[in-house]
């Protein structure tokens, strides 16, 4: 990945923090973006103290010029994106007929609106500069398999995962490979805020049968940089003729479904 341009979203923490390190370390040049410019920012130093080539952008994703002028501006710093990974994203829990207005738009803004502005942005860009690039969109397993107080958060990831499918159908022709992965739970701020105490790691890898959750049967939660690595791969030369596969990283906990 040496030489190579990468922009990724949701950089500032979690599952996305986790991607910018992987591809820094692989020899990308790393456009790390987040709406929480001060978290990003102790992020980005923290990677550059370690030689990573790594530039802090902050922005929302879920603003569609915000979103022009961000990418207009990684181009003119780094040059055009050859690498996109979608992984901003926001858990609003609750059960479906409890679900407010603003948990609904909430969730949508981030997790699908802001993949649709963002993969545009990035993707006109990559036609127009004649780049055969690579987009990975982090959705979730959760895409495929109902969860109970999940149905904002489900349903957003299953419309951003058609999205990039569909998208990738359309730029195939392009040369652009688009591409998705699905973790279920990683040890992430977000899965620890759906505890309530110190039996949540307990049962979300041994399974609770009043949520209809099996569990995960490799007996143990994700680590972000297993989510990353995945990531990396989809990006790679090594995914060469991979396009439009959702690859699913959540220890068997959606049974292979």
């Amino acid at each position: 990945m040496e030489e190579k341009v990468a922009l990724v979203t949701g950089a500032a923490g979690g599952i996305g923090e986790a991607v910018v390190r992987t591809l820094g370390e692989r020899g990308a040049r790393v456009a790390a973006v987040d709406r929480d410019g001060t978290r990003l920012a102790e992020t980005v130093e923290k990677m550059q103290a370690d030689g990573l080539d790594v530039e802090a952008f902050a922005g929302d994703v879920t603003s569609s010029p915000d979103v022009e002028s961000l990418v207009g501006l990684v181009e003119r710093r780094f040059g055009t994106p050859d690498f996109l990974v979608n992984a901003a994203g926001v858990l609003r829990l609750s059960e479906a007929r409890a679900l407010t207005d603003d948990d609904w738009s909430a969730t949508f803004a981030v997790n699908t609106t802001g993949v649709f502005f963002v993969s545009r942005a990035v993707v006109n860009r990559m036609i127009a500069a004649g780049r055969r690039g690579a987009v990975v969109t982090v959705a979730s397993n959760a895409a495929s398999t109902a969860r109970v107080e999940m149905a904002a958060y489900a349903a957003s990831k299953a419309a951003a995962t058609m999205f990039t499918k569909c998208l990738g159908l359309e730029v195939a022709r392009d040369g652009i490979r688009c591409n998705l992965v699905a973790p279920g739970s990683t040890d992430t701020a977000m899965l620890s805020s759906m505890w309530a105490d110190d039996t949540g790691r307990k049962g979300t890898i041994e399974g609770r049968a009043e949520a209809y959750r099996v569990g995960i049967p490799l007996g143990k939660l994700a680590r972000p940089k297993d989510v990353a690595d995945a990531v990396a791969f989809l990006l790679s030369d090594e995914a060469g003729h991979i396009t439009m596969h959702d690859l699913t990283v959540d220890g068997g906990a959606a049974l292979g479904v």
